[in-house]
């Protein structure tokens, strides 16, 4: 019997938190149910395994990410979608570590395909990359060069690894601008 109180979301939500303070390969079963004062028993009432609780993580994360990429570029378009979603993106990647780290795990399709956040991040990033005109396969490119340099930024950011004191804040401006050019300028494509 489910101990009272504790719920699905509330134990994942427990779990998300604990993956942004310890990092999310730290987050195991038995750390969460000291977390949380019960057995490791008491949570298998709510998550079939770490392996579930590790993918109800991203799923999570996903929303929110998706609601935070969603109200940056409501009504926006070009370079000025293409910041406002970088640095929502950055935002999360940095406050939000753990959940963070959650999102790059390869999700099963079926898992995707029933998830409405997972696919609300798709829709609104082929949006925001179609007002370049961009179309595949120049979008998928596109889209995983933006990704790289985005998740890069926010990684090296996050572990102190831009030790150089030009503002920082000037050179995300200086990349997002030249991303904006490359993607107005986007390459043909080798034979």
């Amino acid at each position: 019997m489910p101990r009272q109180g504790l719920t699905p979301e509330s134990v994942v939500l427990a779990a998300a938190d604990l993956a942004d303070e310890t990092g999310l390969d730290r987050v195991t079963v038995s750390g969460l149910a000291r977390r949380l004062g019960v057995r490791d028993a008491s949570l298998y009432s709510h998550v079939r395994s770490l392996d579930d609780l590790r993918v109800r993580i991203a799923l999570r994360a996903s929303d929110e990410l998706a609601g935070l990429l969603a109200d940056a570029v409501a009504g926006r378009a070009g370079r000025d979608a293409l910041g406002a979603f970088g640095s929502a993106y950055r935002a999360y990647a940095l406050s939000h570590p753990g959940r963070y780290a959650s999102t790059h795990r390869q999700l099963d399709a079926d898992v995707v395909a029933s998830t409405p956040s997972v696919q609300r991040i798709l829709d609104l990033t082929s949006a925001m990359f179609r007002g370049y005109g961009l179309a595949e396969e120049d979008l998928t490119d596109a889209v995983r060069l933006v990704r790289s340099t985005f998740h890069g930024f926010a990684t090296l950011e996050a572990a102190g690894g831009f030790g150089h004191p030009r503002d920082l804040e000037s050179s995300w401006h200086r990349a997002l601008d030249a991303l904006d050019y490359l993607l107005r300028h986007w390459p043909e494509a080798h034979p």
